[in-house]
């Protein structure tokens, strides 16, 4: 049984590719990164290749090593479009009433 949803499956696939892609910019092999921390000489390529998944310990080790925030690996430019694509849609689609209610509420967020 998977219990892993899609979208975890999304952030994981994210996480790996940033990995791969600022390891490379830095010009630091998998190999080396592995052996820098205390792990196999495969395990970089494993985790980039979704074949494993590091710990949280590991993950902020990660972090640590390349000097990146968690954050780093899981924005997402067009998640994020997509999300502001959604609202946009939400808002055009509201009627008068609907748009005055809005207002209301958000002025009571002040």
């Amino acid at each position: 049984m998977e219990l892993i949803s899609d979208s975890v499956n999304t952030r994981i696939q994210l996480f790996s590719d940033k990995l791969r892609k600022l390891r490379n910019e830095k010009g630091i092999s998998a190999r080396e990164m592995s052996l820098a921390l205390g792990q196999n000489v495969n395990y970089i390529n494993l985790i980039e290749n979704g074949k494993r998944k590091p710990s949280l310990d590991m993950f902020l080790y990660i972090c640590e090593y390349l000097k990146v925030s968690p954050e780093y690996f899981f924005h997402d430019e067009n998640l994020e479009k997509k999300t502001e694509n959604h609202y946009e849609k939400v808002l055009r689609n509201l009627n008068d009433n609907q748009k005055i209610q809005l207002a209301k509420f958000l002025m009571t967020l002040n």
